[in-house]
């Protein structure tokens, strides 16, 4: 236990120690629809989810948090993203009998309508129309490795198109979550984006690996209500640290109100969200959740997130 606990703080301490003189680098590396939250939970309370991610969007934030789906999870999600283009995903999380851990599959798709072509001898379109977008295949698989302990990594598959181009890469995620047991305190660890490099027009780019240290704790707990801090620190490849921190209040497990603050971001500023779970049978239930995201000039951003649990 002991060691596994001081593996634990040198993993969240990792990120400052070799990035801690690190100057922004906007616009040096591709794949920036990557770092696009996609749940409403998650970004209603800031993004502040790397030491709270305890359902099937955990593959998104911290695989080391999928291991809280105990049963079968099915999670859809849409992004009314900037500039009139949209992220839509899909997740399936289980656990199979005959293997200790929760699995699970996941499909992230980043799109815009079609556009038309245009040159300069024809401003208002040739009739043709090109497409173009991100589209990602993952496989999430988390366990514990002691009763406070867990870990989990997701596989990605990326596929990018722009008009007739399309690259193919690969990239991974690792978390881990470490539940102290007071407070139901969780301190949670992610590396977003690893391995991957794709190249477009002839020029190599690398995926935007972020760093992720996150803490959550239940500030108050009884029978009927819940109150949830959480913080998190980032240390993005392409941008300066920033800090998002948040909170959820629930109501008998099945009301929730939320709001969250995004720290040191270009746009990303307040966020706020509610959510409401009905209970369909002994053993399932379905949940709809919504946020919002002041992105300054960009306007609010909206998400939606529907669960259902069985």
């Amino acid at each position: 236990m002991k060691r596994i606990a001081i593996l634990t703080i040198i993993m969240l301490a990792l990120p400052s120690m070799v990035f801690a003189a690190g100057f922004a680098k906007v616009g040096t590396f591709g794949g920036q629809e990557l770092k696009i939250g996609v749940s409403a939970r998650a970004t209603a309370i800031g993004s502040a989810y790397t030491g709270v991610a305890d359902d099937a969007t955990a593959v998104f934030y911290n695989p080391g948090g999928l291991v809280n789906v105990t049963g079968n999870e099915v999670s859809l999600n849409h992004v009314a993203w900037a500039a009139d283009t949209k992220l839509s995903t899909a997740i399936m999380a289980f656990n199979p009998r005959s293997i200790p851990g929760t699995f699970a599959f996941s499909v992230r798709s980043f799109w815009m309508d079609p556009q038309l072509v245009r040159t300069a001898f024809n401003p208002e379109g040739t009739g043709e129309t090109f497409d173009s977008g991100t589209t990602t295949f993952g496989l999430s698989y988390a366990r514990f490795f002691t009763d406070k302990f867990s870990a989990g990594v997701t596989l990605n598959y990326l596929h990018m198109g722009l008009a007739e181009t399309a690259v193919n890469s690969g990239a991974f995620d690792f978390g881990i979550m470490y539940r102290i047991g007071i407070k139901d305190l969780k301190l949670g660890m992610t590396i977003q984006n690893l391995g991957g490099k794709f190249t477009f027009d002839e020029r190599e780019s690398k995926l935007p690996v972020t760093f992720k240290v996150g803490v959550s704790f239940n500030a108050f707990k009884n029978e009927k209500q819940r109150l949830t801090p959480a913080l998190e620190f980032q240390h993005p490849s392409d941008n300066l640290e920033r800090a998002n921190v948040g909170v959820e209040y629930a109501l008998n497990n099945m009301f929730f109100a939320r709001a969250g603050y995004h720290i040191n971001y270009d746009t990303d500023g307040l966020a706020y969200g509610f959510g409401a779970a009905l209970p369909t049978g002994e053993h399932t239930r379905m949940q709809a959740d919504y946020s919002a995201v002041d992105m300054e000039a960009l306007g609010l951003v909206h998400r939606f997130t529907v669960t259902v649990t069985y």
